[in-house]
C-alpha cells in the first residue's frame, strides 16, 4: 500500500475513533500505528532502511541490508511497541516534572503571586497587559484551561473594580495563555514535536518566544478592537464583591516574587547557559550537566516541591501529598499519550512517506511544507478538539520534509504549534471552559474567541514563514 494512503487510513482511524467511537486518545493513537505497521510492505520497509542510511553519510550496502533484515525481522507490534517505548524514555520524565511544576506553582501560591507582581507593575489602567504576559508566562509549565481557571476570578474582580472592560478581559488572559501552550516546553504538545523534529530545547523555547509573541500582539490588537464594539457583562450572581480571590484579599502567605518565578525560569536559564557553552565548544561533565534537559526540569521540580513544602502549609502534609500525585497521575495520562503518538509516527515514517511527499511536490516541497504542516494540524484539531492530540498527530507528517527543507525544523515545530490554533469550537474542552468561567453565551464565545485564536495561529505562521526566510539557521 503507498504510503500516502497508509498516512490517510492512519489519520481516518485515530479521527474516527476519536470522534465516532468515543475512545481515549492514546487507544486511537495506538490502533492507528498497529494498523499501519501491519499494512506496511516489506519494500516500503527496507526502501525506508536505505533513505535513513543515506542521509547519514556514506555507508556499505552490507550494512544496508544487515539493517534492513533487523527491521523487517520484527513483527508489526514489536515496531510500534519500540516506537512507543523510544518515544516514552526521551518526553516521560519531562512531563512528569512538568507537571510537578505546574501543581506547586498552583498550590504552593507562586501562580498568584506572579500574577500579582505582573499585576502591580502594569496597574488597574492596564491590568489587561498584566493577564496577557501572565497567561503566557505561567502557560509554558501549566496547561492553558489551568491558567484560566487561575487567571479568570481576578479578571472578574479587575471587572468589579473598574466597572467596564470585561471582554478584554477574557479575551486578553486567552490570548496570553494560548500561544505559549503550542510552541514553548515543557508543555507535552512542543515537547513532543521538539523530540519528533529534533530540535533543541533551548532553540524551541527562543523561536517559540518570538513567534508566539507575535500571535499574542495581534490577539491584544483583537481584544481592544473587539472591546471598543461589544460589552459582555459579568453574570448577575457574580457582581459583588464576595467573589474576591484569596490572592485578593491577601489572606494566605505567598512566596516571595523571585523565588515564586525560579521554578519557570530555572530550566530556561539552564539550558540556555548550557547551549551557549556547547555552542563556544566548552566540552566536559558540567557542559553534559547544564545541556540536559531531564536534569534541568527535575531541578525545576525539586525547588517547586521545597516551595510547596515552605508556603504550602495551608494544606496539611497528606493534601499537599495527593496534590502531588493528582498531579502525576495527570501527567501520567499524558505520557501514554504522547508515546502513542511516538509509535505513531514512528511506522509512518517506515512507511517511507518522506520520500513519496517529496516526490509528490517536487521542487516545490521546501516551499510547502510550512503550509501543509500547518494545515494538517489545524484539520485535526477541528475535527477532534484537543490542541496536544493534533500536534501529536501532524508531528510525523512534518518529519517526513525534514529531508527536503532548506531551513531549521524548529520552523516546521512552530508551524505545528500554530495549527493546532483553529478552529476551536463546541468539541473543544477550552471552549467550554472559557464559556463557562466567562459567563459568556456559546454564540458570544464564537464570535469573539474562535476568530482571535485561528487569527493568531495564522499570524504565527506568517512569522514563521518570515523567519524560515530571512533567517533559515542552516
Amino acid at each position: 500500500m503507498h504510503s500516502i494512503l497508509l498516512l490517510f487510513t492512519g489519520m481516518v482511524v485515530v479521527l474516527g475513533a476519536i470522534l465516532w467511537l468515543r475512545l481515549h486518545a492514546f487507544l486511537a493513537l495506538i490502533g492507528g500505528a498497529m494498523l499501519i505497521a501491519f499494512l506496511t510492505p516489506e519494500a516500503s520497509l527496507k526502501r525506508y532502511v536505505e533513505a535513513d542510511f543515506l542521509q547519514k553519510g556514506p555507508t556499505s550496502e552490507f550494512e544496508i541490508r544487515q539493517a534492513q533484515e533487523a527491521l523487517i525481522s520484527k513483527t508489526p507490534t514489536k515496531r510500534v511497541v519500540d516506537g512507543f517505548g523510544e518515544t516514552c524514555g526521551k518526553v516521560g520524565i519531562l512531563i512528569a516534572m512538568a507537571a510537578v511544576i505546574g501543581s506547586c506553582l498552583l498550590e504552593s501560591g507562586a501562580a498568584q503571586q506572579i500574577v500579582r507582581s505582573i499585576l502591580a507593575i502594569f496597574g488597574v489602567a492596564r491590568a489587561h497587559f498584566a493577564f496577557l504576559f501572565s497567561g503566557f508566562l505561567l502557560a509554558i509549565p501549566v496547561f492553558f484551561d489551568t491558567v484560566f481557571y487561575l487567571l479568570m476570578p481576578i479578571g472578574k474582580a479587575m471587572r468589579r473594580k473598574t466597572g467596564k472592560n470585561y471582554l478584554l478581559y477574557i479575551l486578553a488572559i486567552v490570548a496570553g495563555g494560548t500561544m505559549a501552550h503550542s510552541l514553548i516546553p515543557p508543555t507535552p504538545g512542543p515537547m513532543f514535536v521538539a523530540d519528533a523534529l529534533g530540535v533543541d530545547l533551548p532553540i524551541m523555547m527562543g523561536v517559540g518566544f518570538v513567534v508566539g509573541g507575535a500571535a499574542v500582539v495581534f490577539g491584544y490588537l483583537w481584544a481592544c478592537w473587539r472591546n471598543r464594539h461589544h460589552v459582555v457583562e459579568l453574570p448577575e450572581h457574580e457582581e459583588s464583591d464576595e467573589a474576591l480571590t484569596a490572592s485578593e484579599s491577601g489572606d494566605i502567605s505567598l512566596p516571595p516574587v523571585v523565588i515564586a518565578f525560579l521554578p519557570v525560569l530555572l530550566p530556561i536559564v539552564w539550558l540556555a547557559v548550557g547551549s551557549i557553552l556547547k555552542a563556544s565548544g566548552k566540552a566536559g561533565l558540567l557542559v553534559d550537566l547544564l545541556t540536559d534537559k531531564n536534569l534541568a526540569l527535575m531541578a525545576s521540580a525539586g525547588v517547586a516541591l521545597v516551595m510547596l513544602g515552605v508556603y504550602g502549609k495551608r494544606f496539611s502534609s497528606d493534601a499537599r501529598r495527593e496534590k502531588i500525585q493528582g498531579a502525576l497521575q495527570s501527567g501520567a495520562g499524558i505520557i501514554l499519550i504522547t508515546a502513542a503518538g511516538g509509535a505513531f509516527g514512528a511506522v509512518l515514517k517506515q512507511t517511507g512517506i518522506g520520500a513519496d511527499i517529496a516526490a509528490l511536490l517536487g521542487s516545490s516541497a521546501a516551499w510547502l511544507a510550512l503550509p501543509v504542516v500547518f494545515l494538517v494540524t489545524a484539520i485535526v484539531r477541528t475535527a477532534q478538539g484537543s490542541a496536544t492530540v493534533a500536534m501529536i498527530t501532524a508531528a510525523p507528517v512534518a518529519a517526513a520534509f525534514l529531508s527536503q527543507v532548506s531551513f531549521h525544523p524548529v520552523y516546521l515545530a512552530m508551524a505545528i504549534g500554530c495549527g493546532s490554533k483553529p478552529i476551536p469550537w463546541m468539541n473543544d474542552s477550552g471552549f467550554w471552559i472559557v464559556t463557562r468561567l466567562s459567563g459568556m453565551h456559546e454564540t458570544q464565545t464564537l464570535r469573539h474567541v474562535t476568530p482571535m485564536m485561528s487569527l493568531m495561529g495564522v499570524v504565527g505562521l506568517g512569522v514563521t514563514l518570515i523567519g524560515a526566510w530571512l533567517f533559515p539557521m542552516v
